[in-house]
């Protein structure tokens, strides 16, 4: 799940804007001005499909703007990009237990490398690398 794009509608009223998802009904938000109303809508719309996926509910595929009928509001295309949501929100650490060759082991202590930092790299380079990330 790498960038996605999903159209949302901003609803003007006094002290600011509100904002629905056509494709997610239980995600609603709002901000003062049109700049604070995107990036709470950005926060929204990251809760929303991280609780979905939390709970092995459908994410729905964004639907095209141009299927979608606006009576009161403006269309935005919200951008997300799940990674970096992940990285701000879910940075929790988790031990994890692995095997190296004995002399690796030996060489990296000699050379007092930092395990986790050297694994995150290397997995954050392939997450990448597969166009993830």
């Amino acid at each position: 799940m790498g960038k996605m794009f999903y159209p949302a509608i901003f609803h003007q009223e006094e002290g600011g804007f509100w904002v629905s998802f056509p494709d997610l009904p239980e995600c609603y938000t709002e901000g003062n001005d049109m700049k604070h109303a995107y990036e709470m809508a950005v926060e929204a719309l990251g809760l929303a499909l991280v609780s979905r996926k939390t709970e092995k509910e459908m994410i729905p595929e964004p639907s095209s703007p141009e299927n979608i009928h606006v009576e009161d509001g403006v269309l935005v295309v919200i951008s997300f990009d799940m990674m970096e949501y992940q990285k701000k929100h879910n940075s929790k650490a988790v031990k994890k237990t692995l095997s190296i060759p004995e002399w690796l082991n030996e060489e990296a202590m000699a050379l007092e490398i930092n395990f986790s930092q050297v694994l995150q790299e290397a997995l954050i380079q392939r997450i990448q690398a597969k166009g993830r990330g």
